[in-house]
């Protein structure tokens, strides 16, 4: 089998983090020899998510069985789930900005048997739904936990209580057509109806600058696919949101190292 180096864009300041979750978990747990020490492992999870490796390749890799490979990333990813702030704390970032821009995407999985809850007629596809809060510049502040993607964003949006979080921090928010209807502090672009076919110049005008603002929450978007285990998930749906997590703190940790 031939092998080849491969790079992670990632800082050491995010190996070290979750290398020291790791640690302080294998010590509370009083955990025996282990193949791979927390650097390591957290190495080949990052490598998991950032980069897509599969456990095969990474097995490959780092000299250890495919089944060992998945032990080390699941222990790690639940790590970094459970270090994840919940909607509540993080209204006490977003009521600071300036506004806040939510939108939904949808995270591609294989087919499963009870497939009818996950096929999102939206993307014609099987999925789970995140939705994703940025800030005026695009940045990503939070992601939700993933439901199956036959979920409408506005009910998905309802279900995480976003919109009512939102509405009760006073922080105006902008949001696709999808969320027609959503309420309180949410504005979405004008829509035509049957009664009203054509928009006004207005109404145009407002759409346009509308869109404008919304497009830079697709920044937010792109940065969470980024994480190239993201770009199709192939294993059990249940494990998105875990995953979806993860990989929240750990952008976290490493834009805070950006932003000084």
């Amino acid at each position: 089998m031939l092998s080849y180096p491969a790079t992670i864009p990632l800082s050491s300041r995010t190996l070290n983090h979750l290398a020291e979750r790791i640690r302080n978990h294998r010590h509370q747990r009083r955990s025996r020899w282990r193949r791979l020490d927390p650097g390591r492992q957290a190495l080949l999870t990052l490598a998991h998510l950032r980069n897509g490796d599969t456990y095969t390749r990474l097995a490959a890799g780092f000299g250890i069985g495919v089944a060992t490979a998945w032990r080390y990333v699941r222990e790690a990813v639940d790590l970094l789930a459970a270090a994840v702030d919940d909607l509540a704390t993080v209204m006490d970032r977003i009521r600071k900005l300036a506004y806040a821009i939510l939108d939904g995407t949808l995270i591609p999985i294989d087919r499963v048997a009870d497939q009818k809850p996950y096929y999102s007629g939206k993307h014609k596809q099987h999925g789970m739904n995140v939705q994703v809060i940025a800030d005026a510049v695009g940045r990503l502040v939070w992601a939700s936990p993933a439901l199956p993607g036959a979920t409408h964003d506005l009910s998905a949006a309802r279900a995480h209580g976003i919109i009512d979080a939102l509405t009760s921090a006073d922080v105006m928010t902008f949001a696709d057509k999808g969320y027609q209807a959503a309420g309180g502090s949410v504005r979405t672009p004008f829509k035509r109806h049957r009664y009203q076919p054509k928009l006004s110049r207005r109404q145009k005008a407002v759409n346009r600058a509308h869109a404008r603002i919304r497009a830079r929450g697709e920044r937010a978007i792109a940065t969470l696919k980024t994480w190239k285990i993201l770009a199709k998930l192939r294993c059990c749906p249940r494990r998105a949101t875990a995953i979806v997590q993860a990989v929240l703190v750990l952008h976290h940790v490493e834009t805070s190292r950006c932003s000084g």
